[in-house]
Formats: C-alpha cells, structure tokens, sequence
C-alpha cells in the first residue's frame, strides 16, 4: 500500500538540516548559539542555491553535508569529538532515493569530508559500507581530501561546554528536488570519549539514513544505539509503504511511541516535498527551506516538532 498522498500538494523543492540533537541552545554561551546559527544558515543557502539552479537531490545532500564537515563548530569532519583514546573516528553515509543507490563510511581517520567518501563507496564500488583500514585505504587509492590528526584537535571550544547536557552535534541533509526526486545523508564524529571503534547510526542505512522516492528521504540524529535498535529511518518509509500513513503520522509514531525521551530527533521530506522535523530533547538544531519562499532555521523547534 501507498501513503496516502491524494491532498498532498507537491513542491517545487525542499530541503531540510540538521546539526545535531541534545542539550538545549539556553544553557549556551551567545558564542555558541550565534555560531551554531551561522552554520545553520550557510548550510542551508548552499542547498537551496543548488535547489533552485536545478540541482539533483543527491548533489545537494553532499554539498550541503560537506559545508557542516568544515564547519568546526558541529560534530562532523572537522569539528568530530574524540574517542577516550583522543582519536577522531567518523562516520557517514548517504542514499539515493531515485535508485536506491546508497554508500557508508564507518571510522575514518584522515579523511576531510567523510560524505564525500560515502558516495564514491555508492559509484565506485560494489559495496555499501566500508570501515576503518579499509575505508581510509580506498579514500587514497581514490584520491580523496585527507587530513592529518591534529587537524580534527583545531576545533574551536565552544564546541564543547564541560558544564552543560551533551549535545549530538551529528549533522544531516534531506532534500527533495525539482524533478521528484529524494536523497539524505548523515555525518558524524559520534560520541565524546566512545570506545574506539563505536558505531552509531549514522553510517547505517535503515537506522540514521534512508530514502526511497516511493515515500521519504530521512536523516537522524541523537543516541544512536537506540535509532539502531528501533530502525528509525526505514521504520518511517515502512509505515508509509504498508501502512498508509503520512510522513506526519510516521514521525509521530517513532518520536513518541518507539523512542525514548530525551533520545534524539530527526528530519524528513515526503516524495511530495512535505518536511516534517521533530525532537525529544531540550534542542535540535535544525532549519528548511521550499521552492515557494518558506525558510527557518532554529537551535530548538518549538514545541520539538515542525510540521506545517
């Protein structure tokens, strides 16, 4: 069965972001709210930018991915945390809602922008998910940016404040473009002070990412031992499928019922171009964007739910 998307008015286009869930921005410093907004913003110009150009879903998805990874102010590439061992292991993935093509990476070392890796792990080879040796192995033999340690240690502090609730900085893209078609992508630095090796959800497809252009494209954020357990991301398309249920009603479904508080959040765009962003933590970062003019962007979602 299809969602029921009889009423549904479809987009020009959409995109949806986050930078992470946990920690509410009030216990902040102003630095580190005005810095998190600034992300938000530069992040989501870049994908409407390309959006409106006429760009494909998964083109967006990395660029705009790619922007946070540089960005030292979220828990992705440049500004990953550090495992107890003072190591950055990070991971990503990403997937192609038209094909359902989709490439992961899980605890890369030396690599600039773990996304990108992601994707040449969907082009270049037969594989969905490569990690650690291996992966960092194939982004030389690829020729991809790389980095040496200490550039993930040049992160700025306000990244981190030791006296206030952690927040997942894990940042994510979703995105619906002008011909139809969904893509996301999830990139992280994990968990402070995680056991080397710890994988969380974000590199894995079906918990923290999934898109399929028969229902919705969906990129997590939070305890992502938890988003592993209850199949967040392909929970929400299977709903959809089997169910009937709005991308609204889905959402709702895991947010409140499958999921515990204080857990995490998500976003999601339906095959129609509908975001629905939702937490259940004190604050999310997050912000979308539409074709018709609509633009947001906020550190905590009133209500921990946006789904106009």
């Amino acid at each position: 069965m299809k969602a029921n998307l009889m009423n549904e008015t479809k987009r020009k286009w959409s995109i949806a972001i986050h930078g992470g869930a946990g920690g509410g921005p009030a216990t902040w410093s102003e630095a580190k709210r005005a810095a998190r907004s600034d992300g938000l913003e530069r992040a989501l110009q870049k994908g409407a930018d390309l959006l409106k150009q006429g760009a494909a879903a998964i083109d967006v998805v990395e660029a705009v991915i790619v922007v946070f990874e540089d960005d030292a102010n979220f828990n992705a590439g440049r500004g990953a945390v550090l495992t107890e061992d003072g190591v950055a292991e990070l991971d990503a993935s990403i997937m192609d809602g038209r094909t359902a093509a989709c490439g992961a990476v899980a605890s890369v070392t030396k690599v600039k922008n773990p996304i990108s890796l992601a994707r040449l792990v969907m082009t270049q080879t037969p594989h969905v998910l490569l990690v650690g040796k291996g992966a960092d192995e194939f982004a030389e033999d690829q020729s991809s940016a790389l980095v040496t340690p200490d550039y993930f240690m040049s992160r700025q502090p306000e990244v981190t404040d030791d006296n206030t609730p952690p927040h997942f900085g894990t940042v994510g893209c979703v995105a619906y473009d002008s011909l139809g078609n969904v893509a996301a992508g999830t990139s992280t630095g994990g968990t402070t002070k995680k056991l080397p090796g710890r994988v969380g959800d974000s590199p894995i497809i079906g918990a923290g990412t999934y898109a399929t252009n028969d229902a919705c494209a969906v990129s997590c954020t939070g305890l992502g031992e938890e988003f592993i357990r209850a199949c967040v991301a392909y929970d929400l398309v299977a709903q959809m499928r089997y169910a009937g249920r709005s991308l609204e009603q889905a959402v709702d479904e895991v947010m409140v019922t499958r999921l515990a508080k204080d857990v995490g959040g998500l976003i999601a765009v339906s095959n129609h171009g509908r975001i629905v962003m939702q937490h259940n933590t004190p604050g999310m970062n997050c912000g979308m964007a539409h074709g018709d003019g609509q633009w947001m962007t906020s550190l905590a979602l009133s209500g921990g739910r946006f789904a106009p």
